[in-house]
C-alpha cells in the first residue's frame, strides 16, 4: 500500500483535513496524552485512544521476524519466520514482500495496527547482536530487500516501522556511544536504504535510534529527522523513538519525533508545560498529531479496528518453510556430496547442539513466540525414508567420534543464538570447533550445517566438504534444512555479508572503530565497508559477499552495454546479459551487477553493487537479463557541494555470481553530471 498521502490521492488529502480537524478539536491534555505512550498491569507497545474524537487506541507489536512481543502477557503465539538475515540471503524481492505480507497479516490478526519492521541497518561489524535482525553489510540490497518487505507489510493494511534510524550498528554501549561519521560515508553507506524505504516503499513510519551521531542522539537530530528526513525525502509518515532513545523535551520535540515509546518520561508533564512556556510551539505539536492520525486513517484505523481472529497455522507454516529454504547459502559442496539420495544410504549420523531442536531466532525484542516447531531429527528421518537416523548432542567428542564412524554420513550442526542488548564474538563457542574437527575426522562425508545470525570464523573450513548456512530457519527448522540436504530444494542463496578469514581483517579492526574509546566510535573506514574494504585491501576472506553455490551450474554470455558517451542523468542506460541453466537440474541464479567508478575526485571501492535480478531455469534452459541503471547507481556524494555528483570517466559494468566471481566485464564512457 503505497502512501496515498504522498501520491496526491484525493481521498489521502481528505485524510488530511479529517485529521487536522479532528486535532483542532482536542484539548491540550488530550493532545499530550497521544504523544506517548503508556505502560501498566495491561497495556504496552500501546497509546489509549480519545473515544469523544472518535481517535483509537495505538497497539503495536514488535515485528522483524514476524508478530513478535507486542502488549500482552504472555505473548501471544505466532509463526516464527526464518531470521530476517536468511531473506536478505534469498536476493528475491518477491521472497521479502511474502515475509511481510505474513508478518503484517498476522500481527493484524492479534490485534495490531503497526508492525515494527523491518530492521534494516548496515552490518559494519558482523559481531553486532542484532545482524540477525538485518539486511547484511550492502545500502542497495538493503534497501530493495526493505522496500519489496514494507509493500509486503502494507498491503495488508498494516503500518510498516523502518528502524533504527540512523546508524544502530553495534550493541556495545548503544544507549550512549557517540558515532563519528563522516558525511559522505552517512550518504552513501548508512542512509540509503532508509531513503529507499521512504521514496520508494512510502513506510508508514520510521524509529529513530538510540546512539548519537556526531554527538547529537538520534531522536533529537535535527539533521537526520527533520532536514533529510521529513524535507529533503518528502517522507509524510511519523516518527516513533526506539524504547527509552528520547533524553530530552524541548530538543527531541523540535527535532521532528512524532511519538514518544514506550511511556511519557519526557513528553508527559514536561512537554505540556514547555507548550504552556512557549518553548515548543502548538503547531509542531498539532504537526506530530495529524501525521499520525492521517497514516493511521489511511491505513484504514479510524474505521476498521482490527478483529483479533485465528492465525492460519498450517498455511503460514508451510510458507515459512518455503522462505527458510530460499534463504541458504550452501558454501561448500566438494566431490557434490550434496544432495544426498536416501538410495544409497543405510545410515546418517545427526550430531551437535544444533542439531537437538527447531532454532526459531535469535534473542531479544524480535523474539516469536511460535506456534509450533519441527526439530531437525524429524525433519531429517522424514527425508531419509527408511535410512537409519541416530542422534548426538555432541557433548561428548570422543561419543560423537564413534557415531559418525559407524554411519554413512555424519551431518554435524553448530551455530550461535546472538542476541539484542550485546555483541558476540565470532568464533563458536563450547567447542564447536573441535566437534567438528572431531567428526570430520572420522568420517569423510561430513556436512556442517552453521545456524548462525550473523559471519563466523571457520577454522575446519578446509577440512569438510560440504558447508551449508541455514541462519535461523525458524519454526519449520527441521523440514526446511533436510528440504536442502536431500535436494527437494535447490538452494539458492547467496551472502548478503563477507566471511571473514580472520579478525584483523574486518573493516572495524581497531579500538577507535569497534566498540570505541571513551564512549566514542569513529567510522574511519569510511566507504570502504564489508566486500568494499576486502577488494581494496585485496584480503581473501572464508567466503565472499554475494557467495552461494547451487547443484547446478550456470554460464554468462553476451554482456551488452552501451556504446559511446553515456549521460545516465538524461537516460537510463541499460545492460543486458545471457544466462543459460548448464547442469542438470533446474535452479535459480541471482546474477549481480557491479560498477566500478573512477578513483577521482573521490576515492571509490573497486566495485559497488549496483543491480541484481534473481532469475529460475530449467536444464538447459536460456534467458536475457536486463539491467536499467540509473544516474544514482554512477553517483558519489560530493561534500562540496553536499549534493550526488556523476564524475566523467571510464566505469567498470562487472556482471557475475559473487563480489569474487565477476563473469564478465566490459567498459562505459560516462559524462559528468549537468554537463
Amino acid at each position: 500500500m503505497a502512501s496515498l498521502l504522498s501520491l496526491g490521492c484525493a481521498f489521502g488529502q481528505d485524510f488530511d483535513r479529517r485529521a487536522r480537524e479532528i486535532v483542532r478539536q482536542m484539548t491540550l491534555d488530550e493532545k499530550i496524552e497521544e504523544l506517548h505512550g503508556i505502560r501498566d498491569q495491561t497495556h504496552y507497545r500501546y497509546v489509549p485512544g480519545v473515544p469523544r474524537l472518535g481517535i483509537p487506541a495505538f497497539q503495536i507489536t514488535n515485528g522483524p521476524a514476524g508478530a513478535g512481543p507486542g502488549g500482552t502477557s504472555p505473548q501471544v503465539k505466532a509463526t516464527a519466520l526464518p531470521s530476517p538475515i536468511a531473506i536478505a540471503a534469498s536476493w528475491d524481492r518477491n521472497v521479502a514482500r511474502r515475509y511481510g505480507e505474513i508478518a503484517a497479516a498476522e500481527a493484524k490478526d492479534i490485534g495490531n495496527v503497526l508492525l515494527e519492521a523491518p530492521t534494516i541497518n548496515i552490518a559494519r561489524v558482523p559481531q553486532n547482536g542484532r545482524t540477525f535482525e538485518g539486511y547484511g553489510e550492502d545500502p542497495y540490497l538493503a534497501g530493495q530487500i526493505s522496500s519489496s518487505n514494507i509493500l509486503g507489510i502494507q498491503s495488508q493494511g498494516v503500518m510498516a516501522n523502518v528502524k533504527h534510524y540512523d546508524a544502530n550498528n553495534q550493541e556495545t554501549e548503544r544507549f550512549t556511544i557517540n558515532e563519528e561519521i563522516d558525511e559522505r560515508t552517512l550518504r552513501e553507506i548508512y542512509l540509503p536504504a532508509f531513503e529507499m524505504s521512504v521514496r520508494q516503499a512510502h513506510s508508514a513510519s520510521i524509529m529513530c535510534a538510540y546512539p548519537r551521531i556526531n554527538g547529537t542522539f538520534s531522536c533529537e537530530n535535527v539533521p537526520l529527522l527533520n532536514d533529510i528526513l521529513k524535507k529533503e525525502w518528502s517522507f509524510a509518515g511519523f516518527v516513533i523513538s526506539d524504547f527509552g532513545a528520547v533524553h530530552s523535551t524541548v530538543p527531541s520535540a523540535m527535532s521532528g519525533l512524532d511519538l514518544e515509546m514506550p511511556t511519557g518520561k519526557y513528553w508527559q508533564d514536561a512537554l505540556k508545560a514547555a507548550v504552556l512556556s512557549g518553548q515548543v510551539p502548538m503547531s509542531v505539536i498539532d504537526d506530530k498529531l495529524v501525521r499520525r492520525f492521517r497514516t493511521m486513517m489511511e491505513f484504514g484505523v479510524f474505521d476498521h479496528t482490527p478483529v483479533p481472529k485465528a492465525i492460519p497455522a498450517e498455511a503460514d507454516g508451510a510458507d515459512a518453510r518455503g522462505l527458510a529454504t530460499r534463504g541458504m547459502v550452501l558454501l561448500k559442496n566438494e566431490r557434490g556430496i550434496l544432495p544426498l539420495s536416501p538410495k544409497g544410504l543405510k545410515s546418517i549420523a545427526l550430531i551437535g547442539p544444533f542439531a537437538a531442536k527447531a532454532v526459531t531466532g535469535g534473542g531479544g525484542s524480535s523474539h516469536v513466540d511460535p506456534l509450533y516447531t519441527v526439530d531437525p531429527l524429524s525433519g531429517i528421518r522424514n527425508q531419509a525414508g527408511g535410512v537409519d537416523v541416530r542422534f548426538d548432542d555432541g557433548s561428548d567428542p570422543a561419543r560423537a567420534k564413534a557415531l559418525a564412524q559407524a554411519s554413512d554420513v555424519a551431518i554435524v550442526m553448530v551455530g550461535e543464538i546472538d542476541t539484542e542488548g550485546r555483541d558476540h564474538p565470532l568464533a563458536l563457542e563450547a567447542g564447536q570447533n573441535e566437534l567438528v574437527d572431531a567428526v570430520a575426522a572420522a568420517n569423510p562425508r561430513t556436512i556442517v550445517v552453521l545456524k548462525t545470525g550473523s559471519a563466523v570464523l571457520m577454522p575446519w573450513a578446509v577440512h569438510v566438504p560440504a558447508i551449508l548456512e541455514a541462519w535461523y530457519p525458524g519454526e519449520e527448522d527441521g523440514h526446511a534444512v533436510a528440504d536442502v540436504l536431500f535436494g527437494e530444494v535447490n538452494p539458492s542463496g547467496k551472502l548478503p555479508i563477507t566471511f571473514p578469514a580472520r579478525l584483523e581483517d574486518l573493516p572495524a579492526n581497531t579500538a577507535e572503530q569497534y566498540p570505541g574509546v571513551g564512549g566514542v566510535v569513529r567510522y574511519s573506514e569510511g566507504v570502504f565497508v564489508g566486500y568494499r574494504h576486502y577488494d581494496q585491501m585485496n584480503l581473501t576472506p572464508t567466503f565472499p559477499f554475494g557467495y552461494g553455490l547451487s547443484y547446478t551450474s550456470f554460464a554468462y554470455r553476451n554482456l551488452e552495454v552501451p556504446s559511446g558517451t553515456i549521460d545516465p542523468d538524461q537516460h537510463p542506460v541499460t545492460i543486458s546479459v545471457e544466462i543459460t541453466n548448464t547442469g542438470r537440474v533446474k535452479g535459480a541464479e541471482v546474477v549481480e551487477l557491479y560498477v566500478g567508478m573512477p578513483s577521482s575526485p573521490a576515492p571509490q571501492p573497486p566495485k559497488q553493487l549496483k543491480a541484481f535480478q534473481k532469475v529460475a531455469l530449467k536444464p538447459q534452459e536460456s534467458t536475457h537479463v536486463r539491467f536499467d541503471l540509473d544516474a544514482q547507481a554512477f553517483s558519489y556524494w560530493d561534500v562540496g557541494s553536499h549534493h550526488w555528483r556523476v564524475a566523467p570517466g571510464t566505469y567498470k559494468i562487472m556482471v557475475g555470481s559473487s563480489s569474487r566471481d565477476i563473469r564478465l566485464e566490459k567498459t562505459v564512457e560516462v559524462r559528468a553530471s549537468g554537463q
